[in-house]
């Protein structure tokens, strides 16, 4: 065989051999030449090239770019809420001193989860038949009320004006705590019959640097092995008040039961909150800034200010001194309304400076800044910006949408601290006597009650209201449902109207909301109505009488010749 021969035979066996590469190239999918040559020379290391670009195009967003920030942060959350915490909720305090906006959603989140009068509790505790109890919930809300006036250890607040200071803090700062004082203690006067107070205190009382292993403390948080918390290292005085190191090493232990903890969790095993302005901080400091430069711009803008523009140089002739120097002329222009300038020389002009303030383009920025905020923080963006422009539609959807984040707001505030309070309240109340337990009370019900938050306002009342009744009337919805939706309890509303209707029947006054008094009115104009449908027209009457009866004709008769 000649080497030409050899060669051509050579050739045949790599186009083969490239052929059969391909052939399992395609079999596993490859994205290029090299992968089919590589296949071919070694399967078993194409097969792990393969596995690596699969791992490194599972998720685009997993690549690390030079585009975008690629953030590796994978610690438990207690070591960021460590590290975070303290500095999110100074900054989020320096908002709430100094911005408008971030006191604003403050005060918007906190009114539309607590409200002016506080979320309302309606005793449901049952008897054992499973109906309501209603002279033991009569008894325990009287003594409730009775207890709201000073629910606190300084008799300052009310419970309303309480819950609403806390929910503040727990939104601000992303908890709060409640010490609950019961019984006889020391120095402490129990501001009403049922000797039971708060006392409530700021995440700064609960220092997040307190860890002690051996005690299974983490944050000034005890704990079980199970992750239960078991009790809290609290400051015996305040840390912002005090500058004594010593004081501030002091600390006392309370036991997990007597405290309530308001926070705002966002992981599994998180033990301490975080400020719900935490992803919001650096856009509101922003938008801080940037109102305060366009404000310091429009101020500079309204200040008057011109120049004298000079000619060509040939046209200017400099002052010179006795040693033939130039020197600067010094020229006064008086500014008054009115003024006349005549003394300008030769190619000069009077120009007044524009700094194009205010900027037209603030408003529409703002907006949209504000609205990424709302979205952070969870409030509603007409109510923060305070833009109520808008159909009834759009309104209607964005108060629906908003309100079911109040709602779980006021869920979490209930679950995590009003719940808590009532059942022990029911509690001491029973121990002490001064509610006691009735025995025909079906057991584990005595605390039941039914927690009543804020109710989603109506934007159109009458079309609202129009729509509730047309539901009553079906049957899908109740008169009760209606009440509570309002903010009303049912009961007293009942008590209300029933008390009315007495003094108005004693002075026999008629209103129209009443049906009972309206209703015979309304028979009444129905039958005349019916009574003027079948009677006949007078007219009509009188004209057929008047109609002469037509003659009968004569009838014919053949004669035959």
């Amino acid at each position: 065989m000649s080497r030409l021969d050899k060669f051509a035979a050579l050739a045949g066996n790599v186009a083969g051999a490239v052929a059969s590469s391909q052939t399992i190239a395609r079999a596993l999918n490859p994205e290029n030449t090299i992968d089919a040559v590589v296949a071919w020379v070694d399967p078993e290391r194409q097969l792990k090239r393969k596995g690596a670009r699969k791992a490194l195009a599972y998720y685009e967003a997993a690549k690390p770019s030079r585009h975008r920030k690629f953030r590796t942060d994978s610690r438990h959350p207690n070591v960021q809420v460590q590290q975070g915490a303290a500095a999110l909720r100074t900054q989020a305090r320096h908002l709430e001193q100094n911005h408008d906006v971030a006191r604003g959603i403050l005060r918007t989140v906190v009114n539309n989860v607590i409200g002016p009068k506080g979320i309302g509790i309606e005793p449901q505790p049952r008897r054992l038949d499973g109906s309501i109890h209603t002279e033991y919930a009569a008894a325990l809300l009287d003594a409730y009320r009775d207890w709201q006036r000073k629910p606190e250890v300084s008799h300052r607040h009310t419970f309303a004006a309480l819950q609403r200071m806390a929910a503040n803090s727990w939104i601000r700062d992303g908890e709060v705590f409640a010490q609950q004082l019961i019984g006889p203690v020391p120095h402490l006067l129990h501001g009403t019959r049922v000797p039971y107070s708060l006392e409530v205190f700021e995440a700064d009382m609960v220092p997040l640097d307190l860890n002690d292993e051996a005690r299974n403390i983490r944050q000034g948080i005890e704990r079980n092995a199970w992750g239960r918390t078991t009790g809290l290292h609290v400051f015996r005085n305040p840390p912002g008040e005090y500058f004594n190191a010593a004081l501030l090493q002091n600390t006392k232990r309370i036991p997990a039961e007597r405290v309530l903890h308001l926070a705002q969790l966002d992981r599994f095993g998180q033990l301490r909150g975080i400020s719900e302005f935490a992803a919001a901080i650096t856009r509101l400091e922003d938008i801080k800034d940037y109102e305060e430069s366009e404000r310091v711009a429009a101020k500079i803008a309204a200040m008057l200010t011109a120049f004298v523009r000079k000619g060509t140089p040939d046209m200017y002739t400099p002052t010179v001194n006795d040693e033939g120097e130039a020197v600067a002329e010094e020229r006064e222009l008086a500014l008054e309304p009115g003024t006349i300038i005549d003394n300008l020389g030769l190619g000069e002009e009077i120009g007044m400076i524009d700094s194009k303030r205010p900027n037209p383009n603030v408003v529409t920025f703002r907006q949209g800044q504000l609205r990424a905020v709302a979205a952070g923080v969870g409030a509603s963006y007409s109510s923060i910006a305070r833009d109520y422009n808008g159909t009834y539609s759009a309104q209607r959807q964005e108060m629906v949408e908003q309100w079911v984040h109040y709602a779980t707001l006021t869920d979490e505030f209930v679950g995590q601290f009003l719940q808590p309070t009532w059942e022990n309240f029911v509690r001491i109340a029973d121990v002490s006597g001064v509610v006691p337990t009735p025995n025909d009370v079906k057991p584990y019900s005595a605390d039941d009650a039914l927690f009543v938050g804020q109710s989603m306002p109506w934007i159109d009342p009458w079309k609202e209201a129009r729509a509730w009744e047309t539901l009553v009337k079906a049957g899908f919805a109740s008169e009760v449902e209606v009440i509570r939706k309002r903010g009303g309890n049912p009961a007293d509303v009942l008590d209300q109207i029933g008390d009315w209707r007495k003094k108005v029947a004693e002075r026999n006054l008629t209103f129209s909301s009443d049906a009972a008094t309206t209703q015979p009115a309304a028979k009444t104009a129905a039958k005349a109505s019916t009574k003027a449908r079948a009677k006949p027209n007078s007219k009509h009457t009188a004209k057929q009488k008047a109609k002469p009866k037509p003659t009968p004709r004569k009838k014919s008769v053949a004669v035959s010749a």
